[in-house]
């Protein structure tokens, strides 16, 4: 056996620790977190932002998202290892013992609330919290006994801009509530496409998702529609509300018909294929939308900060 390997309950694995607790805190998903809580502060404080308090929320976020990404492969270790696309992930793959998991994400997704409490606001830690709570105690139970897992999932999965938002002005708003509407009506096509990608490996590992229990995809389908057509004029709102303008308007309003005509799209083929269409449409749907948001705020600013330079640089 090499030496940069070794053996756990028969198996071999790698010693080098670190690349299993990077999988454990699944950092994909928290970096799209990430993003969702910055788009939420910019939004709040387009003009006066400060950057350590963004430092701040983006590092407790981190270490509570990381956390709950550890906690929630421990609880459902035993399903992760029925199903294909989950398998090998550290603890069905048994790279590490089940209480090194647990002990991790406990620890981190405490710190992060606790960080967050100390350095930002309480507002802020208490949303992370309730983000913490309801994806653990709620929405993964739930994956095993009903589809209603899916909306249930939209709500932590809708909370981090909100986090941003608050961690601006310890205060919530129309703009935060309207990005909690964008990310939980995003969702539901989005996971509803992976669902149907994947819905002989859910059922293998024994979880009713909408897609396992509509065998024709009559209610599956119906959903994608309804919920990505309600995304457009959510989504608009944000300019009716007064937080972005006319450049995100009209980002949001083609990204948005781009993303239901995938799901219409989806709903009449019914495969694989249109799922797959489906998914990447959601995938391009979100950095669209952020770039925009970011564009519009960030771009003034900057340029307002280099003419201040400027100016008095030449007095």
């Amino acid at each position: 056996m090499s030496s940069t390997t070794t053996r756990v309950r028969g198996r071999p694995a790698s010693v080098d620790r670190s690349q299993v607790y990077l999988e454990l805190t699944k950092p994909r998903i928290t970096m799209m977190v990430l993003l969702t809580v910055a788009v939420g502060f910019f939004c709040a404080r387009p003009a006066a932002t400060s950057p350590l308090a963004l430092f701040h929320v983006l590092i407790g976020t981190a270490l509570a998202c990381s956390g709950s990404g550890a906690l929630n492969q421990y609880l459902e270790r035993e399903v992760d290892g029925q199903m294909n696309r989950t398998r090998f992930r550290p603890l069905p793959s048994r790279r590490i013992s089940s209480s090194a998991a647990m002990a991790l994400g406990a620890v981190l997704a405490s710190s992060g609330v606790a960080y967050l409490a100390l350095t930002v606001n309480l507002l802020s830690a208490a949303l992370n919290a309730l983000t913490v709570v309801s994806y653990l105690f709620v929405y993964t139970p739930l994956k095993r006994v009903s589809p209603l897992s899916t909306l249930a999932g939209a709500v932590p999965g809708a909370l981090p801009p909100v986090i941003g938002w608050a961690a601006a002005g310890d205060s919530l708003g129309v703009g935060a509530a309207v990005l909690f509407g964008i990310l939980f009506l995003w969702q539901v096509p989005h996971f509803l496409a992976i669902g149907w990608m994947y819905r002989e490996d859910y059922a293998r590992g024994g979880l009713p998702m909408l897609a396992v229990l509509d065998r024709e995809g009559n209610v599956t389908a119906r959903q994608m529609i309804v919920y990505s057509l309600a995304l457009i004029p959510v989504s608009l709102c944000l300019t009716a509300s007064g937080v972005s303008g006319h450049f995100y308007f009209w980002c949001a309003a083609i990204a948005g018909t781009g993303y239901f005509a995938a799901s219409v799209a989806a709903a009449r083929a019914r495969t694989f294929a249109g799922a797959r269409r489906l998914l990447l449409a959601s995938v391009l749907y979100l950095p669209a939308l952020f770039g925009a948001i970011f564009l519009e705020k960030l771009v003034p600013a900057v340029l307002g900060q280099f003419a201040i330079l400027f100016t008095s640089g030449v007095q």
